[in-house]
């Protein structure tokens, strides 16, 4: 059995303690893996870092909230979606009128400006072969997109050489770019333009906030947290060389996916979106706080005394009590947001090596501030109480579990409603796509026209999730 066809290697080691079938020395047996146990935390584990759990327990939350059940939301009628795939398709044609639209990722912060950083990386790595360039490629998005949860309001990054003035996503995207090429995650001075194990977990929390040009008079939201998950994740590569190779480098998952277990010829090579969401929840476990685990909470839905082992934890997964499952999995809703928002950032990098992608679909929507914020500014998502729009809330609270869960859910259903608004065909415009059309952009737009840009919920944040 090989790789291609169950997304497992039977012949290639792995250390991943919720992978239930590996013997001894790590060999796999496809055919047992895929029968999931979820009364065990390794079934429950590998069925909740799937975006079936997540889309499923989504419309249910969905479908609930619209029978009148749920206690924080009601949902917009027909209109409210027909209004609201207006707004986004009208941000759409004024964000990309004539071009095709590029997938929603990160790489699309890196042109703030108009500045094409992608090409300036590339002239700073020089004449190197697609591979070498895909893995360079994939430290310097990983990197990025764990560093960016929202940055709050009053943070901005002056860009040194051009003065020109950033904030939120944009100004976290180029201060990591210039973070990363000015060697910040790398431990060989003489490979700069890399991150690495050993440089991450020797980051110090006031030398990232140097390059992210953090003071008292420009907070950056949860600094110490981004820098902590930057070292844990030098420790979970350092640890699986199975998936980073000996020195550690995000970059190795290219040669994880692809080569030597994939098609020889990367050119030739194919991958699903979902392996590589899988192989980053499977391998990157560790990073994500331990106490939110799937053996943290009993079948019947009651705390529980959990190992935990880190192979266990879920990071982006809450509790919510209307969300029923199968043994462990009860009352949790996945979303993995970081991580998803990782994947879609890696299509690039792997189709720009030749790599082709398939399956993108297969991804959700990213449960977060804007995509998250458009649906209560356009009246599709209501919180039954406005006051609630006044507190502040942590991100396990329920209200923000159901709030982006109905995020997930509706957004699916827009994708056909506003392919209908701008003429677009389903391959014209995926759900990638439209997020970046689209959703994430009028989101933004109407926050800006509202609050000043403020999002409507006040979440706390560590700079972990948001």
């Amino acid at each position: 059995m090989s790789k291609d066809n169950y997304g497992l290697n039977p012949d290639r080691p792995t250390r991943n303690a919720a992978v239930q079938s590996a013997d001894a020395e790590g060999h796999v047996d496809p055919t047992v893996e895929f029968e999931l146990d979820t009364d065990q935390p390794a079934g429950a584990a590998a069925y909740l870092r799937t975006t079936t759990a997540i889309r499923s327990r989504a419309a249910m939350l969905l479908a609930r909230a619209r029978a009148g059940e749920s206690k924080w939301f009601t949902i917009g009628n027909a209109d409210a979606l027909e209004d609201t795939a207006r707004t986004i398709g009208e941000v759409t044609r004024d964000r990309y009128p004539w071009n095709p639209i590029p997938y929603h990722s990160r790489w699309r912060h890196f042109e703030a400006g108009g500045i094409n950083r992608v090409k300036m990386l590339d002239d700073l790595l020089g004449p190197i072969d697609a591979t070498q360039r895909a893995r360079a490629h994939i430290d310097l998005v990983l990197v990025s997109v764990l560093l960016d949860a929202g940055a709050g309001p009053d943070w901005h990054y002056v860009e040194p050489a051009t003065g020109q003035r950033y904030t939120r996503s944009e100004g976290l995207g180029v201060a990591s770019f210039h973070a990363f090429t000015s060697g910040l995650f790398s431990s060989n001075p003489a490979h700069p333009f890399q991150a690495d194990a050993a440089g991450l977990r020797a980051l110090v929390t006031d030398r990232l906030g140097d390059a992210f040009q953090v003071s008292s008079f420009n907070p950056l939201v949860g600094l110490a947290g981004r820098a902590t998950l930057l070292r844990r994740l030098g420790e979970a590569m350092s640890e699986q060389p199975e998936y980073f190779g000996d020195d550690g480098r995000p970059g190795g998952i290219f040669d994880a996916l692809v080569s030597p277990h994939g098609p020889v010829a990367p050119p030739t090579a194919e991958i699903r979106a979902h392996d590589i969401l899988s192989l980053l929840l499977d391998s990157l476990s560790a990073i994500w706080p331990a106490s939110n685990a799937v053996d943290s909470i009993a079948a019947d839905g009651s705390d529980a005394a959990g190992t935990g082992d880190p192979a266990f934890a879920l990071g982006d997964c809450w509790r919510h009590s209307a969300v029923q499952g199968p043994g462990l999995t009860n009352g949790w809703m996945p979303f993995h947001k970081l991580s998803q928002w990782l994947t879609y950032s890696l299509l690039e990098p792997f189709e720009w090596a030749g790599v082709k992608v398939r399956q993108v679909d297969a991804l959700t929507a990213l449960p977060e501030y804007r995509n998250g914020g458009l649906l209560i500014d356009s009246g599709l998502i209501v919180p039954k109480d406005p006051a609630f729009l006044a507190r502040e809330w942590k991100v396990g609270d329920e209200f923000i579990v159901e709030w982006r869960a109905l995020t997930i859910a509706l957004l699916d259903e827009l994708v056909p409603v506003v392919r209908k608004v701008l003429g677009r065909k389903e391959d014209e415009l995926p759900l990638a796509r439209m997020l970046e059309g689209g959703t994430w952009a009028a989101g933004r737009v109407m926050a800006q026209r509202l609050r000043d840009g403020a999002p409507p919920l006040r979440i706390v944040s560590d700079g972990t999730v948001f």
